[in-house]
C-alpha cells in the first residue's frame, strides 16, 4: 500500500506522520520543535552590532536602534521551514513515501513550499492552511481527515 506523509506544523513545532490508505490509523515519524538558537536579550542569529537594541544607524551616530520583532520572527519560521523540508526531500529522495500533505498555518506554507525539492513537489497531494499543532490522537485524526476533504 502507497505511503502518504501528512506534515502538521506551524512557525515552532511540527509532527510529521506516515499513513497507508485514506483513513488509516497514523504513525507518527518524527517530531520537530523549533529551538530558539538565542537566549532573550541576545542579538538574533547573524547579528554582529552587539548588544540588542543598540547600534549604529544610518546616519552614523550612537542612538538606539530595534528591529522588528515580526522581522526575527519570519527569520527564524524560514530556519525552521527549511529545516523540515530538508527532513521531507531526504524522505521523498530515498522513497519512503508515495504521496506527501502539508497542513500548517498559512505564514509556514509560504516559507516551506519554496524549500521543497522538485521530487517533492511532484508527489505533493495538497496543502492545507489550518494549525492542528496542538491536538493529539483520534482528535488530531479526525482534524486531518477533516483538513483534508476541504476542497483547496
Amino acid at each position: 500500500m502507497e505511503k502518504t506523509w501528512i506534515l502538521v506544523s506551524d512557525a515552532r513545532r511540527a509532527r510529521c506522520f506516515e499513513r497507508s490508505g485514506s483513513h488509516a490509523a497514523l504513525s507518527e515519524l518524527q517530531c520537530f520543535v523549533y529551538a530558539q538558537e538565542r537566549h532573550a536579550g541576545a542579538p538574533p542569529s547573524g547579528d554582529v552590532s552587539g548588544d540588542a537594541g543598540k547600534g549604529h544607524g544610518r546616519t552614523g551616530h550612537a542612538g538606539t536602534q530595534f528591529e522588528p520583532r515580526t522581522q526575527s520572527r519570519t527569520l527564524e519560521r524560514r530556519e525552521f521551514a527549511r529545516q523540515l523540508a530538508q527532513y521531507i526531500n531526504q524522505g521523498v529522495a530515498k522513497r519512503q513515501c508515495a504521496s506527501l500533505v502539508l497542513i500548517a498555518t498559512g505564514p509556514m506554507l509560504g516559507e516551506l513550499r519554496p524549500c521543497l525539492s522538485h521530487d517533492a513537489e511532484k508527489i505533493l497531494k495538497t496543502c492545507v492552511a489550518s494549525d492542528l499543532t496542538r491536538y493529539q490522537g483520534e482528535a488530531l485524526r479526525e482534524r486531518i481527515d477533516d483538513a483534508l476533504k476541504i476542497p483547496g
